[in-house]
């Protein structure tokens, strides 16, 4: 339907404060839409007339409830740090925006659960359980814009999800609102409830399109009073993978994370930068591996053994140890400055991808020769592709496919789609490991679903958010999702 003054109207009066409500419909208002309409990438854009801004699970039930009887679609928003076209309008759908919906409710220092409201900020969020010597279990490069609600509604993984596991699991309650308005009140603060359908977990990953969620409730960790971080350069992806092997034998319980970064994603980072690198000379392949526990001397003693056992096997050819906090911070500033980098240019294609960890590079590589081959790579303007490079979480067989361009081509998206959703799907992955399906990878969910999964999940779509349309006074049930859903629609499945 038809936004209206009328509509407007109804908002302004539900959420009083003028700051709630942004109305680009009863007058210009182009400018303040602008950030809400286009992705952090600026590859996605809408055309949204209206943000609104409720501060409540009560406030965000009768936004929804009205805008399912008026059939007006709606985009949910946290800090709007997604990678997939999932958090903007596709045409021009009210956006609601949980940035208000921004307090922490309780915490138990005991238990370590945390109850927040969905638009918590990540990074804000970690500073308080600091405090409560507690640590929140999620850590992203988005951290310091990017909300709760939406790392729930993606599933977000991240730097931690080796150590400390998934959202799936760390999440023990959510509070959500349904399309109808129905507020779903499970925020339970039990690691055990074994009582009937998990019923959260459907909206872990479900980026808005069943429901939107406005309180969760997650189990937070002890904070490790030592921290270690190695960075480590090698020749080979094999090498990679067999201190990948030994991390895992002589670190344990204390490794948190264990991160690869190909040759090329280094050079750009210094060629942005200019900072100091972290190693003499230039390797193939680098790692971070960080070590988090409670024993500063066993832990020193463990990643300095391991330290001295990869060069001993001759598995790095150059490797050092960070010797207080802000070496720390320095040496993953080298993996987490990469995405920012490589920006630099003008566009980035990315692919978040889960591989089988024996073939994960090999996608990179074929991925280089297939541009090289276009001739779309090249140093000058007239080449858009600066160069392709490899990042990700090793230890979770997650890697960052990313290729660095001046300007978004078409003849590069042909070379690459959907030729990289087809490699992966031969090699059994998944197209999509932490950032979700959104509008990027809706067309392409086959790669990686079976036809029977994709009706159930269809099939719950249409169960949380379903349209009814008048036929002689009657309602009758339509099965057109796509077309009519008010729940983030023309994305996800």
């Amino acid at each position: 339907m038809q936004l209206t003054e009328g509509h407007v109207a109804f908002f302004k009066e539900l959420l009083g404060t003028e700051s709630a409500v942004i109305d680009g419909v009863s007058a210009d208002a182009f400018a303040d839409l602008e950030p809400f309409n286009v992705d952090w990438m600026r590859k996605y854009r809408g055309q949204t007339r209206l943000v609104l801004k409720p501060k409540s699970a009560e406030e965000m039930s009768r936004i929804l409830k009205y805008c399912n009887e008026n059939m007006l679609a709606v985009v949910p928003q946290g800090g709007n740090s997604g990678l997939v076209g999932g958090s903007v309008p596709v045409f021009d759908e009210i956006v609601i925006n949980t940035a208000r919906m921004n307090k922490i409710r309780s915490f138990d220092p005991v238990s370590g659960t945390l109850v927040v409201d969905a638009g918590c900020i990540l990074e804000l969020m970690d500073q308080f359980l600091a405090e409560q010597n507690h640590i929140f279990p999620l850590d992203l490069g988005a951290k310091g814009s990017c909300q709760i609600g939406g790392n729930v509604a993606t599933n977000a993984g991240g730097l931690r999800l080796l150590r400390y596991g998934s959202l799936h699991g760390n999440v023990l309650g959510l509070e959500v609102v349904l399309p109808d308005g129905t507020i779903v009140d499970d925020l339970s603060r039990l690691r055990k409830n074994n009582t009937g359908y998990d019923i959260k977990q459907l909206f872990i990953g479900s980026e808005g399109t069943i429901g939107i969620v406005t309180g969760i409730s997650i189990l937070c960790p002890q904070r490790p009073s030592a921290v270690n971080v190695a960075f480590l350069g090698l020749e080979s992806f094999d090498k990679v993978q067999s201190a990948y092997r030994e991390a895992k034998q002589q670190l344990s319980e204390i490794l948190s994370a264990f991160e690869l970064m190909d040759g090329q994603s280094q050079d750009m980072v210094h060629n942005v930068t200019n900072n100091k690198r972290p190693l003499e000379g230039s390797h193939p392949f680098y790692c971070l591996v960080e070590t988090s526990g409670s024993n500063v001397e066993h832990d020193n003693e463990k990643i300095q053994g391991l330290l001295e056992s990869l060069l001993a096997k001759e598995i790095i050819t150059d490797g050092v140890l960070a010797q207080d906090e802000t070496q720390v911070r320095s040496l993953w500033s080298w993996r987490e400055g990469i995405p920012e980098c490589l920006g630099h240019w003008g566009g980035v294609y990315k692919y978040d991808l889960s591989i089988p960890l024996a073939d994960l590079y090999q996608l990179v590589e074929d991925t280089r020769e297939r541009l090289a081959s276009a001739r779309l790579i090249g140093d000058d303007e007239s080449n858009p592709v600066v160069g392709v490079v490899g990042y990700g979480h090793m230890g979770d067989s997650n890697l960052h496919l990313n290729v660095a361009t001046r300007r978004f081509d078409p003849l590069v998206e042909k070379e690459l789609e959907p030729f990289v959703y087809e490699w992966v799907s031969r090699h059994n992955g998944s197209i999509s490991a932490e950032h979700g399906l959104g509008l990027q990878k809706k067309p392409y969910i086959a790669y990686s679903r079976s036809e029977t999964m994709i009706r159930l999940m269809k099939e719950i779509k249409q169960h949380f958010d379903p349209v009814y349309v008048p036929a002689q006074f009657h309602y009758v049930y339509t099965t057109d999702r796509e077309q009519n859903g008010i729940m983030n629609p023309y994305k996800y499945i």
